[in-house]
């Protein structure tokens, strides 16, 4: 019989490890999944152009809006620790958060809005199971999920009610919470040929 290769690590062994990981991880209950430069069925290639393009486009638009409230943007390396059911930490594409952080903090506990670009390897992770642990964070206040195959974002957005989900497509615009900033496809989508 052979040992089996899920194995499960403390929250403290993945944090001490993934400072010294050669390839980014992200945590889910005990269980360790590689996302980048790492061989293998789970781990995923590096962002495209275009993916990289609608990320930088996001963080133009956000930058002095967030700092502008004491906030900050932060671009795919700052994890978030979610604790709905068990203890996970993933790396979303874009998060802001208006908590006060340290210089060296390595993940946020209160983001107030989270945004993930879609990909084929990622879409139904960031769609179900994400967006999932994401809505428990109380702090949180919108995840906004980008489409690369179309020009279409999808807004999960809390409100006195609950969520709710507001989706533009084409020509479009969708508003951001915690910056309360208005953006239009035209901005989001700019540069990427769609």
């Amino acid at each position: 019989m052979t040992d089996s290769p899920l194995k499960k690590i403390s929250e403290a062994e993945y944090l001490r490890t993934e400072e010294v990981s050669p390839f980014k991880r992200e945590y889910v209950d005990g269980f360790v999944y590689a996302l980048h430069g790492e061989d293998g069925p789970v781990a995923q290639a590096g962002a495209t152009s275009k993916h990289g393009l609608l990320c930088t486009n996001l963080v133009a638009a956000l930058h002095r809006p967030a700092r502008q409230k004491g906030c900050r943007v932060y671009v795919s390396d700052m994890r978030v620790r979610a604790d709905a059911l068990g203890t996970r930490y993933y790396y979303p594409d874009l998060v802001l958060t208006c908590e006060d952080m340290a210089d060296e903090a390595r993940y946020t506990e209160a983001p107030c809005f989270i945004a993930e670009v879609l990909s084929l390897s990622t879409r139904d992770t960031d769609r179900r199971e994400k967006l999932w642990a994401y809505q428990q964070l109380p702090s949180l206040q919108g995840y906004l999920l980008v489409d690369t195959a179309t020009r279409a974002v999808r807004l999960y957005r809390r409100d006195a009610e609950g969520w709710r989900d507001a989706y533009a497509e084409g020509q479009g615009q969708i508003t951001l919470p915690c910056v309360d900033l208005t953006l239009s496809l035209d901005e989001i989508y700019d540069g990427v040929n769609l």
